[in-house]
C-alpha cells in the first residue's frame, strides 16, 4: 500500500497486476488500482478533478486529467472516506504511476492533494523499485 496526506486528506494506493487481462506476447500488461480517499481535516473537501502521470518502462509519459474519478465529484466531510478502483494498462512489463486530485473545501478554497507515485510490477519483468 501507498499512501500520502496533504491537507489532512489522506489518500492510499493498492495496485494489483491483472495477470487474465494481460498479454505479454501483445506487450499488453494490466493493473487494477483501489484508491481509498480519508479527509482527516477540519473542513468538507469536494473532490473536482485528477491529474495522473504514468510512465513505462521506457519513460514514455502520458498524463491524463479529468472531472472526478470513476464520474464521480465526491465530497467528503471530516472523517468520511470515498473509495474507488480503477485500472491502467502499459505496453511494458514496468512502470509507476502518480499524480495529484484537486480539491475545494465549501468556503470555496482550492487546493492540490498528492496522490502517491506508485510501482506497476509484473512478473514478467525483474523487480526494481521504480
Amino acid at each position: 500500500m501507498y499512501e500520502s496526506i496533504t491537507h489532512g486528506i489522506r489518500v492510499a494506493v493498492e495496485p494489483v497486476y491483472l495477470a487474465d487481462q494481460s498479454d505479454p506476447a501483445q506487450n499488453r500488461y494490466v493493473w487494477a488500482y483501489r484508491v481509498v480517499i480519508s479527509n482527516h481535516g477540519a473542513h468538507t473537501v469536494k473532490l473536482h478533478s485528477r491529474y495522473w502521470r504514468i510512465t513505462d518502462a521506457t519513460g514514455r509519459v502520458q498524463e491524463v486529467r479529468g472531472e472526478g474519478v470513476v464520474g464521480k465529484q465526491p465530497v467528503l466531510a471530516p472523517g468520511e472516506s470515498f473509495e474507488y478502483s480503477s485500472g491502467a494498462p502499459l505496453p511494458t512489463p514496468s512502470g509507476f504511476m502518480g499524480g495529484a486530485y484537486q480539491m475545494q473545501t465549501g468556503e470555496g478554497e482550492q487546493f492540490d492533494v498528492e496522490i502517491p507515485t506508485f510501482s506497476l510490477d509484473s512478473p514478467h519483468y525483474p523487480l526494481t523499485v521504480n
